[in-house]
């Protein structure tokens, strides 16, 4: 599994899935084709939808809403390299670095990768840590 370590910004420090926010009209697929274009050279070719992962938080004291979207890519043109915000690495599934990832990866990323589509809804608390976690498996999206 490609992971990579965010270098600056929200999740610093985290070894995490590469990704964004939509910017002006992209839709949610041609935002994460040009994020992660941007943070690790690479263009997905062949992906697909696995996890939606609703968040409900404090962050720095501001009550926050964030939906994250999940893909998985099979296929890609190019070679995952640095960039100014993103460090690549390669990983054994038994060896992912849960200590460094966020919180909350624990809990839905075993799933994912265990070939099922989920929509989880999570809590955190102004610490980063799981308040509440809840999976639903879902046919598809």
């Amino acid at each position: 599994m490609l992971l990579a370590m965010k270098k600056r910004g929200f999740g610093e420090g985290r070894w995490n899935g590469v990704g964004g926010k939509v910017e002006g009209d992209d839709t949610i697929e041609q935002a994460m084709i040009r994020e992660t274009q941007e943070e690790i050279g690479v263009t997905p070719v062949v992906y697909e939808k696995v996890a939606e992962v609703h968040f409900d938080e404090l962050f720095k004291g501001v009550p926050t809403i964030m939906n994250v979207h999940i893909y998985t890519c099979t296929k890609w043109s190019g070679e995952p390299s640095e960039s100014e915000e993103m460090r690549p690495r390669w990983y054994a599934e038994a060896d992912l670095p849960y200590a460094d990832m966020w919180d909350d990866d624990p809990y839905w990323l075993p799933q994912v990768l265990a070939g099922q589509k989920i929509v989880a809804d999570i809590v955190m608390t102004p610490e980063d840590t799981v308040e509440s976690c809840t999976i639903t498996e879902v046919a598809g999206f």
